[in-house]
């Protein structure tokens, strides 16, 4: 249950930070991208810690490969997101979130959308056609 939580927070966080860039005088939904960035790095922390103390790994056959893909997934996005949201939290303490060094920030929760949204999809693969977790 707890993997649904990141996909969530930051797929939801990012679509706000998208559409805040076209209402920019809409501060709120920079606020809501934030703090779902946030929150979705805490979530994906313990996604992947929960995956790797109680998931059983598969040994071998066409399961491994794809399990494998679904933790370096699972990793890359907790990588990803803990450096953007560290370096988001550090533009907020500055004050320096309306100046260019936002881009980097929110290149950095784009890839942690790409990350997040190939590892939910690697996971579905590894639920419904292996019935890995059922």
């Amino acid at each position: 249950m707890i993997v649904h939580f990141p996909i969530a927070l930051i797929i939801v966080g990012f679509l706000a930070e998208v559409v805040s860039l076209f209402f920019k005088s809409e501060r709120c939904l920079s606020k809501t991208g934030f703090y779902l960035m946030i929150l979705g790095t805490l979530a994906a922390i313990a996604a992947w810690s929960t995956g790797q103390l109680f998931t059983d790994h598969p040994s071998e056959g066409e399961i491994l490969r794809v399990f494998v893909n679904h933790k370096t997934g699972g990793m890359i996005t907790m990588i990803v997101m803990i450096i953007g949201s560290l370096f988001r939290i550090w533009l907020v303490v500055q004050r320096k979130e309306d100046t260019r060094l936002k881009w980097v920030a929110f290149g950095f929760y784009l890839l942690g959308f790409a990350a997040v949204t190939f590892t939910g999809y690697i996971g579905g693969i590894m639920v419904y056609n292996f019935m890995l977790g059922q």
